[in-house]
């Protein structure tokens, strides 16, 4: 409280002085290299955890005599713990700060997720996806509500989406190492390749876990790094964005508010093309007739190579013209045309890669741009509980889609008519962007009136 009232008081006096001797270029990319790769490694360990079963899959449902319903209604389970315990922890994050919470949740989902390499029944396997689940809730929104604190709204869109190539470069180093561990350590000490994985790979995140208490700051005023004129610099910016935005009553209200509903439903689309996806790539390669689980996973990872370009320079570019509707639009209608030519394609493995290239370089690119809306549109505990609220429907997605797919699949004997109804919600998403942009056109970088 003392520090803030310094601040506040000197805030005028150095006003001046510190935008003149301040580059400000210099000063958010000092800041950025301080706690993006941090947190991208953290988000690189928590992805791979969360998805790493759709490698597993491909030897785990032989050897326990799971059906590919099973497997679907396990990969989502996580999804409902990950719904019920996302908006306490960001909201409790919120009180205690992100260090102390990030801190907790990566050590318990790395402790979880090697406990999945002792499950043997279909019940231990929902347990364990709904504990992993409850383990991360709020990581991911508990960052992007993090990065409020330290960025403004128009810098904010390309910071999230350089966190955010995480998702990708998990799978891109992952994926290959994950092929690797499960057909070098297979049976190895007489645990099968897919329990191997599941230990090995849950390593980093308790590790990190113990650098993130030791390197990260709850905020601008507690880091060491930066001199007092570059805190107050920054706090400027932050201070005055404060003031465009729209502080609510109470989190009923706010959950309440059309607006965040309409964004809630567009998170959910988001969700449920990049989490079929997720789960699901590397057993549509599979199907194309690659059958090394190394070839698997290096083929995985090239659509993924193509979402992290995609992500960096339609955001970029998004910033820069301080725009969201069509960079947002446009790349939903790309992803969902691709996954549909991927299923078209799917007799020749050249042209489905290549179309799932495009279709991760369309869908992918959406998330990161979403999350600037409802970081300029709310403040405070509301940015906490709103973007945990948001993420936490949008997980019903996440849920529901691996489900829904493995249902499919056991039905029909093919993933087509999954690989269809995800591309639905990328076009879905597209047109639900489009009517929210046009009734709030303040909703764009800078929350200016124009869209």
């Amino acid at each position: 409280m003392t520090k803030q009232i310094v601040l506040s008081n000197h805030q005028s006096s150095y006003s001046q002085m510190t935008n003149q001797a301040i580059d400000e270029n210099k000063l958010y990319k000092k800041v950025a290299w301080r706690i993006i790769p941090l947190l991208m490694l953290c988000y690189v360990a928590a992805y791979l955890d969360r998805v790493n079963v759709g490698f597993a899959k491909l030897q785990m449902l032989d050897d326990l005599h799971f059906s590919e319903t099973i497997y679907g209604l396990g990969a989502g389970i996580f999804f409902i713990g990950y719904f019920l315990f996302e908006v306490p922890s960001n909201v409790l994050m919120h009180k205690i700060g992100a260090k102390k919470t990030i801190t907790r949740i990566m050590i318990l989902w790395g402790v979880i997720s090697a406990c999945m390499a002792l499950v043997h029944t279909p019940t231990q396997f929902y347990i364990c996806r709904f504990f992993l689940g409850a383990a991360e809730a709020g990581f991911y929104p508990g960052v992007i509500f993090y990065l409020t604190q330290w960025f403004p709204a128009n810098r904010r869109g390309q910071m999230i989406a350089i966190f955010m190539t995480a998702v990708p470069f998990s799978s891109i180093f992952g994926a290959p190492l994950s092929g690797w561990i499960m057909q070098s350590f297979h049976y190895y000490q007489d645990l099968a390749g897919w329990q191997w994985l599941f230990i090995l790979e849950a390593i980093p995140s308790i590790v990190l876990g113990f650098v993130v208490y030791k390197y990260l700051y709850n905020n601008i005023q507690e880091a060491p790094w930066l001199n007092q004129n570059e805190k107050i610099v920054l706090q400027q910016h932050l201070q005055s964005e404060k003031k465009q935005r729209i502080q609510h009553g109470s989190l009923l209200t706010l959950l309440k508010d059309k607006r965040v509903l309409l964004m809630a439903l567009i998170c959910y689309c988001t969700v449920s093309s990049l989490t079929g996806l997720a789960f699901w790539l590397p057993t549509v390669i599979k199907s194309t007739g690659v059958d090394s689980l190394l070839k698997v996973g290096l083929l995985t990872a090239i659509p993924n190579i193509c979402a992290v370009i995609s992500m960096i320079l339609v955001c970029r570019h998004s910033d820069q013209q301080n725009e969201r509707r069509w960079h947002m639009i446009l790349p939903f209608c790309i992803g969902g045309c691709g996954l549909i030519l991927s299923t078209l394609f799917g007799h020749n493995p050249t042209l489905a890669i290549a179309m799932l290239c495009i279709a991760a370089a369309g869908c992918m690119v959406c998330s990161p741009l979403f999350w600037s809306l409802p970081t300029v549109y709310l403040d405070g505990k509301n940015a906490a509980a709103g973007i945990a609220g948001i993420n936490s429907f949008a997980g019903l997605a996440a849920f529901c889609s691996p489900f829904i797919i493995g249902w499919i699949k056991e039905t029909t004997g093919s993933t087509d008519i999954g690989m269809y109804f995800l591309a639905s919600f990328a076009f879905l998403g597209a047109i639900l962007v489009f009517i929210l942009t046009r009734s709030q056109p303040q909703m764009r970088a800078g929350g200016s009136k124009k869209v």
